[in-house]
């Protein structure tokens, strides 16, 4: 257990350099509500450390509360977004101490607990792993705050590998039975249990996300004012929002630029669309003459190795990611271009469905059969119902850490400030199959 420890402790470096970065900036913009749609940076920042302390030391070590008086400020469930600017939050530099003496008695936690205790929150460093994750997912959550600030020069960029034209379009994937979820990844979260057999008819599915040269091609030809291609609820949002394109997009001079972190640049169309909400990528689908493809069609394409007969936890197998394989772990501050990983493609041929952007399925978010709650209803069982899409795959701001074949994260059909892509499937005919 010595090897976990160190790598959990490695883990744990990792992701709280990773929330300083995003935070070391000045008062101001720590403080400040950029958007309704989410927190003040300062209040994500107190709250992965209060999560820490909640189920690290008072749950999994049964120590005595540091700060009880600041629970409900950080409480999710408590305070909507909109209204946490409210709250008497912890100021910036209280906050760092705070998170800091959290880390120090989590670290000593780590040092003395049994990793084989048959403790379900202890047992392969499950409540570390849940805790590293959450944190990840809240650093994501502050780059999508920061895209919303516009403030250049905050959040660094890099280089990704160049993107291949050559490929088919699409992919086949079979009909048959297939193994979804998981009852053997430790640090899987309850939504992604039990594994169970789904059985799936034939379909095909794009080798890659759908690209900005593709999406413009929608917008072009009139795909946002035409409401044959839109869901009634769809057609609606879009007319009361005025949406006319992906967020962050606007058209000058016969050209569409973007605005990433500050910057207005062109689009690049050899990238993977992303800031597009749910109803946007399914009329983009229709009008493509396909459909969105189902969480399982997108799973089985993703991870299934049907000559093994078993699940990759990553489409090109058993291999932790590496910038070889996947965009993943803000690299860059952006996806790379269509075709850049070849060698992270999935059994079936699809490529980058891990990393880059979350895709957008058809499916509404909801409990597997023989689902359990742990370690709490509010991770995932609350949210249950038809209220929330399900996506996949990861983007490009997402860690390894929190990425994987069967991770599953879900949004208000409506979102589309999160990195958000999408690609497409439709079912064989009888004569492809």
């Amino acid at each position: 257990m010595t090897d976990l420890k160190e790598r959990i402790a490695a883990q744990l470096t990792a992701v709280r350099d990773r929330s300083l970065a995003y935070t070391a900036a000045e008062d101001d913009l720590l403080v400040r509500q950029h958007s309704p749609l989410m927190s003040p940076l300062v209040w994500d920042l107190a709250h992965v450390g209060n999560y820490e302390e909640l189920w690290v030391l008072r749950a999994a070590a049964g120590i005595t509360p540091l700060r009880p008086e600041i629970d409900d400020i950080y409480d999710a469930f408590k305070t909507p977004r909109r209204d946490r600017p409210s709250l008497p939050f912890l100021r910036p530099a209280e906050a760092r101490d705070y998170i800091g003496g959290v880390r120090g008695r989590v670290l000593d936690v780590l040092d003395a607990v049994d990793l084989a205790d048959p403790s379900p929150l202890r047992r392969d460093g499950f409540v570390f792993g849940l805790v590293i994750q959450h944190e990840h997912q809240h650093d994501e959550t502050m780059l999508a705050t920061l895209q919303l600030a516009g403030r250049p020069g905050v959040v660094r960029d890099g280089d990704l590998p160049p993107g291949l034209s050559e490929g088919p379009e699409e992919v086949y994937v079979p009909a048959g039975e297939f193994l979804m979820g998981t009852d053997s990844l430790p640090w899987a979260y309850d939504n992604e249990r039990p594994a169970h057999r789904v059985d799936l008819p034939a379909y095909w599915i794009d080798r890659l996300p759908v690209g900005n040269a593709a999406y413009a091609a929608f917008i072009e030809d009139g795909g946002y004012h035409d409401a044959r291609w839109w869901t009634p609820e769809g057609w609606r949002w879009r007319q009361e929002n005025g949406v006319f394109g992906p967020l962050f997009w606007t058209r000058e001079g016969g050209t569409w630029w973007r605005t990433r972190f500050g910057r207005t640049e062109p689009v690049p169309m050899d990238e993977p669309v992303q800031h597009v909400c749910w109803y946007e990528a399914d009329a983009y689908a229709r009008w493509a003459g396909k459909r969105l493809p189902t969480e399982a069609e997108w799973e089985k394409a993703c991870g299934w190795d049907a000559a093994a007969g078993r699940a990759r936890p990553y489409p090109w197998g058993e291999q932790d990611p590496t910038p070889e394989l996947a965009n993943l772990g803000h690299r860059a501050a952006r996806p790379a271009p269509l075709g850049a990983y070849p060698g992270g493609a999935s059994p079936y041929g699809a490529e980058q469905m891990v990393g880059d952007v979350w895709e957008w399925t058809a499916t509404w978010f909801d409990g597997y059969p023989g689902f359990r709650a742990f370690p709490y209803r509010e991770y995932s069982e609350v949210f249950f119902g038809r209220e929330y899409r399900v996506l996949r795959g990861g983007s490009w701001a997402a860690d390894p850490a929190a990425v994987r074949t069967t991770f599953r994260n879900w949004d208000y059909p409506i979102r589309r400030q999160i990195f958000t892509g999408f690609r497409c499937a439709r079912t064989a005919a009888p004569e492809e199959r």
